[in-house]
């Protein structure tokens, strides 16, 4: 049986290049959440049908906690999208994983404090949702498998601490997460990697460490502007 594979993807911060693809059509969806992020972009990628969301917006506007992932998961499912994969930046935990590397996620820690964490919150039902694992095996080994083929060195497990930002760690924050053995720090894996997984959607992140969180006295504090040019280098 033919499969029609449809794939998502949510660009984070330095990969929301609207000119992604060439000849795209630009669509602005209305969800019952309210406005996603941006509009959406759908076109081809090497022959694959794929759409294009600016998880920040465009402009870069919207902050962590305020971004509506709902929206944005919902807006993505209604074009018929059969897959998630979004790249996110993040913050080092571990020496081994430098600035500049990848890693495939294949867990998270969710801290975060002030977000709609589901769309199952009518008063008609109650839903509990098996989260393990969070993340398309399928499509993680994909990824994986595609950048040794390109000689594109990753780290194929790593799990994230979500934080609810828009603040980076305390050093005593960043060493509280190191003793739980997690990889990387982030602010938008969740809910989204949640809601995709209510959607039915099957998701995939390609994390990059822009930077060494702030638990290693030798290094440059984290702001900002190194994250952006840690994707400039990269891309």
């Amino acid at each position: 049986m033919k499969y029609n594979v449809k794939i998502g993807i949510i660009g984070g911060s330095g990969l929301d290049d609207p000119d992604f693809f060439k000849d795209a059509t630009e669509e602005r969806v209305k969800t019952p959440y309210g406005d996603p992020s941006d509009s959406l972009l759908s076109g081809k990628l090497n022959g694959i049908n794929c759409v294009l969301l600016a998880r920040h917006g465009r402009k870069h506007s919207i902050s962590p906690t305020n971004i509506n992932y709902r929206a944005n998961i919902w807006a993505l499912k209604h074009l018929g999208c059969t897959h998630i994969i979004a790249s996110t930046a993040t913050g080092s935990l571990k020496e081994e994983i430098k600035p500049g590397d990848l890693v495939i996620l294949d867990s998270f820690i969710d801290l975060t404090k002030k977000r709609e964490l589901t769309m199952f919150d009518k008063d008609d039902k109650v839903i509990h949702l098996p989260i393990e694992p969070p993340f398309c095996s399928a499509t993680r080994n994909i990824i994986i498998e595609t950048a040794q083929s390109l000689g594109i060195p990753v780290h194929k497990t790593g799990t994230a601490v979500v934080i609810e930002g828009p603040r980076f760690s305390t050093k005593a924050e960043s060493n509280v997460y190191r003793s739980w053995n997690a990889d990387l720090v982030n602010m938008t894996l969740a809910p989204e990697v949640v809601l995709a997984k209510e959607a039915g959607l099957l998701y995939a992140s390609v994390a990059m460490a822009t930077d060494y969180d702030c638990w290693r006295e030798a290094t440059e504090k984290v702001n900002v502007a190194k994250r952006y040019q840690s994707f400039s280098r990269k891309c």
